[in-house]
């Protein structure tokens, strides 16, 4: 059976959402939240914020610091969650990120702003290059694209694709988030 694994990636963390069977009917195998930042280092959450107003020296070498323990902590929930996922009977092949934009974060005057865009990059980027170091393809989706984009590989109305993903989620418990949902239409596309 095919699994497929997609995220929906944020400042520090991420959703993860991996569904299996064949894309003309997929169910939801499993739905959760990984870290990419370490709780036991609060600024790892949001680096580029950390190092604001710090000298230009000393803010390179506390951004360098954090995004090793970014690159540490994201490696090491992608393998956990791969090797639990490989232990239940669900080897993931390829994964799908979704990710809130690809703006050119020099391209942005506001510091506060161009932070942002700055870890939105930075978690993408890490995350993306630990399915990789893993043996994942992978591919991504900017959020606002996600349904336009799944409504052309699935043939349907927007609207039909957002009841299907809804639907997709009535399988589990708990409630099933905007978060959950677009990785969901990720993952269900790359089973295709």
């Amino acid at each position: 059976m095919q699994a497929a694994l997609g995220f929906r990636v944020k400042s520090g963390w991420a959703t993860a959402v991996l569904l299996a069977g064949p894309a003309r009917a997929p169910r939801v195998v499993d739905r959760r939240v990984i870290e990419l930042s370490d709780p036991a280092v609060p600024t790892s959450r949001q680096p580029y914020h950390a190092v604001m107003g710090a000298s230009r020296a000393n803010g390179a070498k506390i951004e360098k610091r954090l995004r090793r323990v970014v690159e540490r902590v994201t490696r090491q929930s992608v393998r956990q969650l791969l090797q639990e996922y490989r232990k239940t009977g669900h080897p993931v092949r390829r994964v799908a990120l979704v990710v809130g934009s690809e703006i050119d974060p020099a391209r942005i005057a506001n510091d506060h702003i161009r932070a942002h865009a700055l870890e939105g990059r930075l978690f993408r980027t890490v995350l993306e290059q630990a399915c990789r170091s893993l043996g994942l393809k992978s591919s991504v989706l900017i959020e606002r694209n996600a349904y336009p984009a799944g409504a052309t590989v699935f043939r349907r109305s927007q609207a039909q694709l957002k009841q299907a993903v809804t639907e997709l989620g009535r399988a589990i418990d708990g409630p099933w988030r905007a978060d959950e949902k677009t990785a969901a239409l990720a993952a269900w596309m790359t089973l295709r």
